[in-house]
């Protein structure tokens, strides 16, 4: 479950605090359909007024984007597949993009869902290594991830088309 310090942190980024800063509980929903739920909560990213999260609360690990202002879970239609174990979500300063590591039939790859198109890409389909630890730019042009494609852990930075940049 999220922790109430975290939410405290997302109200400073939302609302701008002072040092001793405000603490906001989300309500804790059994159904699963606000931020905190019964189930893990893993990896929360916070941009502005989104958070952004890997969660198993539907029985498989998915990706869950909350609305802190309007205090509601967003639909991310397209992106969540039954095929795919997703985690460590980051997110766009402006929430358009969300980016994440997702593992299909045993193969790591670094995704990345346009929120205004509703699509979904894989940017590492062609790069044969193990991907991990996605982040995203705040305007949401460059990918940085962990790479095994040397036969150690490099930091790979691509740009939002899935080409590399370094």
């Amino acid at each position: 479950m999220i922790g109430k310090y975290l939410v405290a942190i997302a109200l400073c980024l939302l609302s701008g605090c002072s040092s001793s800063g405000r603490l906001l509980s989300f309500p804790f929903d059994p159904g699963g359909r606000s931020l905190n739920s019964a189930a893990s909560e893993l990896n929360p990213q916070i941009a502005t007024r989104y958070i952004v999260f890997a969660s198993d609360r539907r029985g498989s690990q998915d990706i869950y984007l909350f609305d802190a202002i309007e205090q509601r879970l967003i639909d991310l239609p397209g992106l969540n597949g039954l095929d795919m174990i997703a985690s460590h979500p980051g997110i766009s300063e402006n929430g358009r993009y969300i980016v994440f590591a997702g593992t299909r039939q045993g193969r790591s790859g670094i995704y990345l869902f346009d929120r205004e198109t509703q699509q979904l890409r894989n940017l590492t389909e062609n790069l044969l290594a193990e991907v991990r630890n996605p982040s995203i730019s705040s305007d949401g042009s460059k990918i940085a991830f962990e790479s095994s494609e040397n036969g150690q852990w490099d930091i790979r930075i691509f740009d939002k088309s899935g080409q590399p940049l370094f």
